[in-house]
């Protein structure tokens, strides 16, 4: 009589009793902090004393945190600047990924292993501060937008993800198009790219929530505070507890609640990143699994 494996057995009570309660907490985990920091944004400033501090039971809906938020410009090109360089830095990140995983991916091209150990060789070490901010500013790229971009430009772990799905592409099905004629550029863009569009659309967020999050190096990079992105402008209403400057109700003096304000930047800063994951999620495993299983 054949032993089936362990994860063929069906689940016991008491294990699938485990598995839905870790879900539960780790859901709740990521829900409730969401939760309050939406609500406290939308709440008045008697409802924050009320409540001491961050709001988990709406009463009431006030919208003056978020309209005298975008009633300054500093949170407005901000927001405008964070989306420049995610959608420019992503164009061209996902760009060069798949051009460079691709000419890896195929065996016999120029340089191929001195190419690949370089990119690996970034996994365990690093450039260093310094270098980085001398190579940067060398480059005439102090106080340029471009400086957010490409020192993040090509992510090795992105790029050996995208290697290892071109080369489960099966071989006979490129081989057969170079026969009818085909060009290195031609089997690029009409079979490997339409028949990766998962696992690009997974590197794709993965480099768009990169550079979205990203704000040290506009500290770094960046001295006129226009040019900064909303990472930096939340950093220093957090962090450094500065309200925005002339914040108030539009036609009165009264400032909402600070802390309403700070939330408020919170969800900005948060929402896109939340509206964008849901259309890519369903690729998550096989991009991830990919990369895992051939490297």
């Amino acid at each position: 009589m054949s032993v089936r494996p362990v994860w063929e057995e069906k689940p016991t009570v008491v294990g699938q009793a485990g598995k839905s309660t870790l879900l539960f907490l780790v859901t709740a985990a990521v829900i409730i902090p969401l939760w309050s920091v939406i609500v406290t944004s939308l709440s008045s400033r008697e409802t924050i004393d009320r409540a001491g501090g961050m709001v988990f039971i709406p009463r009431g809906i006030d919208f003056s945190a978020y309209e005298s938020l975008f009633a300054t410009d500093r949170v407005t090109q901000a927001l405008w600047v964070s989306f420049i360089v995610t959608i420019g830095g992503t164009a061209l990140s996902i760009t060069l990924t798949v051009l460079a995983a691709y000419g890896l991916s195929r065996p016999g091209s120029m340089w191929h292993r001195t190419l690949l150990f370089l990119f690996l060789l970034t996994f365990l070490f690093g450039p260093g501060l310094i270098p980085s901010y001398l190579l940067v500013t060398g480059l005439g790229l102090k106080d340029n937008l471009l400086s957010l971009i490409l020192p993040t430009a090509v992510n090795a772990f992105n790029l050996i993800v995208l290697r290892a799905f071109f080369m489960n592409i099966p071989g006979e099905l490129i081989d057969s198009a170079r026969i009818d004629g085909a060009g290195e550029w031609r089997v690029l863009w009409q079979i490997v790219i339409p028949l990766s569009k998962a696992v690009i659309a997974v590197v794709a967020l993965f480099y768009a929530v990169g550079y979205w999050n990203s704000f040290f190096n506009a500290i770094l990079y960046l001295s006129d505070p226009a040019d900064h992105p909303i990472q930096l402008v939340l950093r220093s209403f957090i962090l450094q507890g500065q309200a925005p400057p002339g914040v108030s109700l539009p036609g009165t003096s009264v400032p909402p609640p600070t802390l309403a304000i700070k939330m408020a930047v919170v969800a900005v800063t948060v929402i896109p990143a939340l509206i964008v994951y849901p259309f890519v999620q369903k690729h998550f495993t096989k991009a991830v699994l990919t990369g895992a299983i051939k490297g």
